[in-house]
């Protein structure tokens, strides 16, 4: 089983969002570069990753499209992967005023 987690925020930049992140979590995340999503920030949590990224990714034609198409006015996401449900996250997460939660799943 995995558990997925997906917040948005208008109210921060990915940049913004990483600092208030590292600072609540205690993590480090570091950049990473796909052809695919774009530029994005990766963060190892004990037992799953955080992900933070714009919303707006380059597309095959050159021009950009939207990650999440379903939420258009969010500007950066937050993704969350862990192997088992985490209660403790979603609160802490919770926290960081703008961010807000979009998705749950788990497969």
């Amino acid at each position: 089983m995995t558990d997925h987690h997906t917040y948005g925020t208008s109210a921060h930049t990915d940049a913004e969002l990483v600092r208030l992140v590292s600072d609540r979590l205690g993590l480090v995340f570091s950049e990473r570069d796909s052809d695919y999503r774009g530029v994005y920030h990766l963060g190892n949590i004990p037992n799953g990753r955080i992900e933070i990224q714009p919303n707006l990714i380059p597309g095959d034609d050159g021009e950009e499209e939207l990650y999440a198409p379903e939420h258009p006015a969010v500007q950066v996401l937050l993704l969350t992967t862990t192997p088992t449900p985490d209660p403790a996250l979603p609160t802490r997460l919770g926290s960081i005023e703008g961010l807000i939660h979009l998705n749950h799943e788990t497969v």
